[in-house]
């Protein structure tokens, strides 16, 4: 068995939680993220709500990571550092240690608003699903797109920032954790679940996340193909979910295509008034 390195004021017993208010928890998963890492747990120490329970899941960095978890180490709950198994299974060993009521997951690239977790306990209702708007940066710093979601349109599909979502304990222990199947649409698959099985999502119209844009993804046909599949699972259907998947990678396809022409004002016209989710 791989050597595991774990820590935090909790492993330490050097503090406990705060007391006051309903105890969230926040998961922080990485791999050799030391770029941004520091942002990522700055914006969750320095909250204005303070009854938090911070985790890092590490997946046995190389490069600096393990150096700045620990020069926070006195302020994170807890942290540990060990091969895992990809992203889902990362995401499920946070979820398991944590003990929080509600849980919230934002990853190594990505940063929370500094009133984001107070926001959402102003929000939060037992068996719920609180979740709100996004801000995507460009790779030069300069303001991209606010994206508000729309559950109603999860079937269709994924109309939810996962980074602005927090889960109510509750929801998984009825729901279950993330299928380990599922290497790039683990969180689609989950949220369709729940959304499917009835459970209340509460949408807060206010930039909760941020979210950097960067080099076009070489896996998003294989995203694409891992949402068809959580739809043909959980809706009980394969055309829908193929006639969907044939417009993803058509308007893709499209918007790649145009992108750097004349006719780019197309996609911004998309984006802001015919998106599943309306980008600003």
């Amino acid at each position: 068995m791989a050597h595991q390195l774990e820590g935090g004021y909790l492993y330490n017993k050097s503090r406990t939680h705060a007391s006051e208010g309903t105890l969230v928890s926040v998961i922080t998963i990485v791999y050799n993220g030391d770029k941004y890492l520091e942002q990522t747990i700055l914006s969750v120490l320095n909250q204005d709500y303070k009854n938090i329970e911070y985790i890092i899941v590490d997946g046995g960095s190389t490069d600096n990571t393990l150096d700045i978890i620990k020069k926070y180490e006195n302020q994170i709950a807890y942290w540990v550092s060990g091969p895992d198994k990809g992203i889902s299974d990362a995401f499920n060993k946070g979820i398991t240690l944590s003990t929080g009521e509600l849980i919230g997951i934002i990853n190594a690239d990505d940063w929370f608003e500094i009133d984001a977790i107070g926001e959402v306990v102003k929000c939060y209702k037992p068996g719920s699903i609180i979740h709100g708007n996004m801000q995507y940066w460009n790779e030069d710093g300069s303001k991209g797109m606010n994206v508000m979601p729309n559950a109603s349109l999860l079937p269709q599909e994924m109309t939810i920032n996962h980074p602005t979502v927090f889960v109510d304990r509750n929801v998984y222990n009825q729901m279950g954790l993330f299928d380990t199947s599922y290497k790039l649409a683990m969180d689609y698959h989950l949220l369709l679940k729940m959304y499917k099985a009835g459970i209340e999502f509460i949408y807060i119209n206010k930039t909760i996340a941020n979210m950097r844009l960067g080099g076009a993804s070489e896996n998003w046909i294989k995203s694409y193909r891992e949402v068809k599949r959580a739809k043909e699972e959980i809706l009980n259907s394969k055309i829908y979910p193929t006639f969907i998947f044939c417009w993803q990678v058509i308007r893709r396809r499209a918007s790649e295509f145009i992108a750097d022409s004349p006719l780019s004002f197309i996609n911004r016209l998309y984006r802001r008034y015919f998106s599943p989710m309306k980008k600003i």
